[in-house]
């Protein structure tokens, strides 16, 4: 049995089946949306490579993307925008954005796993929380690795609206280039305003 199913076999042993995975990308980027992914993988399914998203080359991350895709019991993939992430808060957003990626699984998961300590409600599923979880759980790899993808492939396709700012290559977060790039120009749309009270006073 490989490790990252050992919170998964302690569930299976507890009565519980069908096990999703959720987690999040993009809760510390100056722009752009949230995304969350809910995976439920085939039970033991060793996908070669599979780990957090962040310890993976780009490269690697979008390889695995397809072959989970493909081999999914069942996959979620939700974004929240700049705009509700500026009026209901970051966590808040993160966890719509979590509660709209299970609502999409084909199946009802018994159990999902949830990566971090702060508990969403998914109504009648429970939920089990683990910190550091996209590198202990095979369900929460496969959805980091899902949201990580997604919300790149977003952030670059905003890239060719907003070349000024360089998101295709720091993906909205807060690097030296990206501040001196809002200096220079400003906010555009999909800045969370939020997020530069530093800069503007919002």
């Amino acid at each position: 049995m490989s490790e990252l199913w050992k919170y998964e076999h302690a569930a299976f042993e507890k009565g519980f089946d069908l096990i999703c995975g959720v987690d999040e990308a993009g809760r510390g980027p100056l722009a752009g949306p949230v995304c969350a992914a809910a995976v439920i993988l085939p039970r033991d399914l060793d996908i070669e490579g599979l780990n957090d998203s962040k310890k993976l080359s780009d490269k690697r991350r979008r390889a695995l993307y397809d072959m989970i895709v493909e081999q999914a019991i069942a996959y979620g993939i939700a974004m929240v925008d700049e705009k509700t992430i500026d009026e209901i808060n970051i966590l808040q957003a993160t966890f719509l954005a979590m509660r709209r990626a299970v609502e999409q699984l084909s199946v009802r998961p018994s159990l999902a796993l949830v990566d971090g300590n702060r508990e969403p409600d998914f109504g009648e599923i429970p939920v089990q929380t683990i910190i550091k979880g996209d590198s202990l759980s095979a369900n929460i790899a496969a959805a980091s690795i899902l949201a990580k993808v997604t919300r790149d492939r977003f952030m670059e396709e905003q890239d060719a609206i907003y070349p000024q700012y360089g998101f295709a290559i720091h993906k909205g977060y807060g690097t030296q280039a990206h501040y001196a790039a809002l200096r220079e120009y400003g906010p555009c749309p999909i800045h969370r305003m939020t997020f530069l009270k530093k800069l503007y006073g919002a």
